[in-house]
């Protein structure tokens, strides 16, 4: 789980749901001189909490979740957010008629008010969240890369894998012995070539990148079934390409695999 992957309109979505539990507890309704209940007292109101409060709350969770799942994972055949986005629809639905259809003698409370206003507010983030630009951008900044080390430069503490300018040794790399004080280094032979992986083409320079949201990497040898999740936030190494679109990606436990969407990645 990466709250990188979080959207502003899931800040919006969290913010709606946090301002729809404080309403739960106010008044739904007002009458003059009757202490009225919250929309927990289910005798009061009859179906009023579960089809506006908790429809809301199971959106929000369906929502959020369907963040960190990957993007095949579905119930019923409709991905997760689609299921909330419904859901969030619904309950402002039920708040709206909550609106209209007041029983006699009372008049609106703070809750029934707030209530309406929060699960419109879900309901919009929802609906919108992939059309507004100002909704669909990541909710936390992204991470500067950090600038590689000049030329001699000794190695900064702390730089290792998974940052642009960490001093490593290439992947499957033999370490290197170090000769004595005032010595000379003895040179070893390089290892013979393996057909186990194949060599990145001949133009191709490797860079580090990170993915605006998390996408699926999939083997190498075209099996539909994604081997990682390259998340937000995090910088992977790209050591080959396929194509114009496409990558073949390396993650920090040194697995590779094919990244089929790079629109929008980041190089460092």
């Amino acid at each position: 789980m990466n709250i990188r992957s979080l959207t502003r309109g899931d800040g919006v979505v969290i913010g709606a749901a946090a301002l729809l539990f404080i309403a739960s507890f106010l008044d739904f309704y007002s009458a003059t001189g009757i202490d009225m209940p919250g929309a927990w007292d289910t005798d009061a109101y009859g179906l009023v909490l579960p089809c506006i409060f908790l429809l809301a709350f199971i959106a929000t969770g369906l929502l959020i979740a369907g963040r960190f799942q990957p993007e095949s994972r579905k119930l019923a055949g409709l991905p997760l957010p689609a299921w909330g986005t419904v859901l969030a629809i619904a309950a402002a639905w039920s708040s709206l008629w909550s609106l209209i259809a007041i029983p006699s003698r009372v008049s609106l409370g703070p809750g029934c008010i707030i209530a309406f206003l929060a699960t419109l507010a879900l309901a919009g983030a929802a609906g919108a969240d992939k059309k507004v630009p100002a909704l669909a951008g990541p909710l936390l900044p992204e991470p500067k890369p950090v600038a590689p080390a000049p030329f001699g430069a000794q190695p900064q503490p702390g730089a290792g894998y998974g940052y642009p300018g960490g001093q490593q040794q290439p992947y499957g790399a033999t370490p290197q012995p170090v000769p004595p004080y005032g010595g000379t280094p003895t040179p070893t032979p390089a290892p013979a070539p393996q057909d186990a992986t194949p060599a990145p083409a001949a133009d191709f320079t490797p860079f580090w990148f990170a993915v605006p949201v998390a996408r699926p990497l999939f083997a190498e040898d075209g099996a539909p079934t994604p081997i990682a999740e390259l998340a937000p936030g995090t910088w992977y190494l790209a050591v080959d390409q396929r194509g114009p679109a496409t990558l073949i990606a390396q993650t920090q436990d040194g697995r590779r695999g094919v990244l089929n969407d790079t629109s929008g990645i980041q190089r460092g």
